[in-house]
């Protein structure tokens, strides 16, 4: 006859919880887990919006913030045709002025709007070139005209007083 000691419940509970220690189970459910993570979520929200009210109150004055006038070169030093490059309006913003008539002068920064690359004036072609993915920009507006760039390169404003061009703004880029 089969013995009876493998179908009893080895202890006088009906239930097979008991080995389950009640107090260092788990306090955290699936309830508690969402409200945990919906309030790190605000928490972090709120702790961002001085940082993006910063950053848009900046945005918002770039098209009227005027940078102390910074010579860039004389006029009897650039040919029609040739280009310059200069910094403005910090160190480290390269630019790119150019002469396109006798009273007629363009500058960019000449930083690429796909990935930062340079960009150059070739003469030949009428056309400044990004060379790292063959980006073309038209001279005249700064626009795009090939290539992966999509948005014109920003514009600095130039003004021409007694025989040399500055430097005044940058242009805000519009949508």
């Amino acid at each position: 006859m089969p013995s009876d000691k493998n179908n009893k419940i080895p202890f006088e509970e009906d239930n097979y919880t008991h080995n389950i220690v009640r107090n260092n189970e788990r306090k955290l459910d699936r309830r508690g887990f969402m409200k945990t993570l919906v309030g790190a979520a605000g928490a972090f929200a709120v702790s961002s919006l001085p940082w993006g009210a910063v950053a848009a109150k900046e945005l918002i004055g770039l098209g009227d913030k005027e940078y102390p006038h910074k010579k860039i070169t004389d006029v009897s030093k650039i040919p029609v045709g040739e280009a310059v490059e200069f910094t403005f309006p910090g160190e480290h913003d390269t630019a790119l002025l150019i002469r396109l008539g006798e009273n007629k002068y363009v500058a960019y920064q000449n930083a690429c709007t796909h990935l930062r690359c340079p960009v150059f004036w070739v003469k030949e072609q009428g056309e400044m070139v990004c060379p790292c993915h063959h980006g073309f920009f038209d001279v005249e507006t700064g626009a795009p005209t090939g290539g992966p760039p999509r948005r014109p390169l920003p514009e600095i404003q130039v003004k021409v007083e007694k025989g040399a061009v500055y430097a005044v703004r940058v242009k805000r880029y519009e949508a």
